[in-house]
């Protein structure tokens, strides 16, 4: 079997992760080994960060959604459902923008789900 160098190729792949770990305390931004454990490490709290910033914006929508709707003497889930039944298709992100943005129009469609939840 023919002997395999590498070259160019294995500088190039050695840089391209050093660049990544750039900034990295110690010998995590400046050792091959160190920094490829690093890199590799902050890879995946990065692709778990992605997935959790969906369920926290989630959680942080029902909680601005169930304050409006409790000033308007409904609770969250009788809301949701209201609005399902009156046939409103309102996402949680523009219930939430509407919610804090415009408290009359917020009313509004409180007023349409409690009469079609009653």
């Amino acid at each position: 079997m023919p002997r395999v160098k590498r070259g160019n190729k294995r500088r190039e792949k050695r840089k391209k992760l050093l660049t990544l770990a750039k900034g990295y305390f110690l010998n995590k931004g400046k050792l091959y080994r160190a920094a490829k454990e690093a890199v590799d490490r902050a890879g995946n709290f990065a692709y778990v960060g992605r997935r959790q910033k969906k369920r926290d914006f989630r959680r942080l929508w029902i909680i601005r959604i169930n304050a409006a709707a409790r000033l308007n003497d409904i609770s969250y889930s009788r809301l949701v459902s209201g609005l399902r039944k009156a046939g409103l298709e309102l996402d949680r992100k523009s219930l939430a923008d509407v919610a804090a943005r415009d408290p009359q129009a917020f009313a509004r469609l409180v007023a349409s789900a409690k009469s079609a939840h009653a």
